[in-house]
C-alpha cells in the first residue's frame, strides 16, 4: 500500500478503465467529486492521461492513480488490479469501461479483428472483475462491479454484431455473477449508455441525432457517471444484476419510425433545430 496514505484514513477507491477520455473520463470526474480515489487505464494517448489527472487533481484535489494497459493482453487484467491494491491497498468499485466499437459487416471483418474485440469488450472486463471480486471477498468489501454496456446490447444494427454481441453478453454475465456475489455483499450491475458524445467538440444538446431521440439531446459523460456514482452507493444498496439504460428513450419499443428525409436513419420524434 502507499506509504503516503496513513492508515487510519477511510477512502474508497474506484478502478475506472479507459478513463482518460469520454465516457470514462466523465465517470473519473463524477466519482472523484464523491470523494472517491481513483485510480484508471489508459492505452495509447497520454496527452489524455495528463490532462485529466490535471483536472482531477486541480478541480477535486484528487490524485488519480494512471496506468497505462492494453487489456487485451495475456495476464493485463489481473496486473492492473494488483497494481491498484499495491497503490492504495484496495478497491471498492470497478468500472469497466474500456472498449472498442466499429460498425462492420461480419463478413469484412478479419479474424484478428474479431478475436481483438471480442477479448476487449467481454473477456478482458470479466476477468479484471474476477480478481477484484477475488480481492474484495478477501478483504471483506462489501463493493461495486460495474460493467459499461450499451443499449446496442438490447436493439441489433446492421455491422453490429460482434460489438452489441459481446455487451449482450455481458448483460447475461453480470445477472450470474450478481448471483455468485450477493453472498460476499458485492453488488454488479451494467450501465447502458445510448447515444453519448465523447469528443470535446460535442455538443449533446445540438448534435443531429439528438433531434431524433425523445429527450430532445444526446446523452453526456457526466449522465453515465452520475448512474454509476448512485448504483454504487448506499441509496441502491437493494439493487443488482440489473441493466441501467441511460438513453434518453432512444430504444423505448413501440416508438414510430420516422422515414421522413429531414430525419435520415433513426426513429421517434424530430425536435426542431436549437436556435
Amino acid at each position: 500500500m502507499n506509504p503516503d496514505i496513513p492508515e487510519n484514513e477511510r477512502f474508497l477507491v474506484a478502478l475506472v478503465t479507459g478513463g482518460a477520455k469520454g465516457i470514462g473520463r466523465g465517470i473519473c470526474h463524477v466519482l472523484a467529486q464523491k470523494g472517491y480515489r481513483i485510480a484508471l487505464t489508459y492505452h495509447s494517448d497520454s496527452e489524455d492521461m495528463e490532462d485529466v489527472t490535471r483536472e482531477l487533481k486541480h478541480i477535486y484535489g484528487a490524485d488519480p492513480f494512471a496506468m497505462r494497459s492494453d487489456l487485451t493482453q495475456p495476464g493485463e487484467p489481473r496486473k492492473v488490479v494488483d497494481a491498484v491494491l499495491e497503490h492504495y491497498g484496495r478497491i471498492d468499485l470497478v468500472v469497466n469501461n474500456a472498449g472498442q466499437s466499429t460498425m462492420n459487416p461480419l463478413t469484412e471483418l478479419e479474424e484478428d479483428e474479431i478475436s481483438w474485440m471480442v477479448t476487449l469488450d467481454y473477456t478482458a472486463p470479466i476477468l479484471l472483475s474476477k480478481y477484484a471480486a477475488r480481492a474484495m471477498i478477501e478483504r471483506g468489501i462489501r463493493g461495486s462491479i460495474h460493467f459499461i454496456t450499451s443499449s446496442r446490447g438490447e436493439r441489433a444494427y446492421p455491422g453490429d454484431s460482434i460489438y452489441g454481441g459481446m455487451k449482450a453478453a455481458l448483460i447475461r454475465s453480470c445477472a450470474s455473477l450478481a448471483l455468485e456475489w450477493a453472498p460476499h455483499g458485492i453488488r454488479t450491475n451494467c450501465v447502458a449508455p445510448g447515444a453519448t458524445v465523447n469528443d470535446l467538440e460535442q455538443d449533446a444538446r445540438t448534435e443531429p441525432l439528438g433531434r431524433k431521440i425523445p429527450l430532445g439531446r444526446l446523452g453526456t459523460p457526466s449522465d453515465i457517471g452520475e448512474a454509476i456514482a448512485w448504483l454504487a452507493s448506499d441509496k441502491a444498496s437493494y439493487i443488482t444484476g440489473i441493466n441501467l439504460r441511460i438513453d434518453g428513450g432512444l430504444i423505448l419499443p413501440g416508438m414510430p419510425e420516422d422515414t421522413s428525409e429531414e430525419a435520415g436513419y433513426g426513429w421517434g420524434t424530430v425536435y426542431p433545430k436549437p436556435d
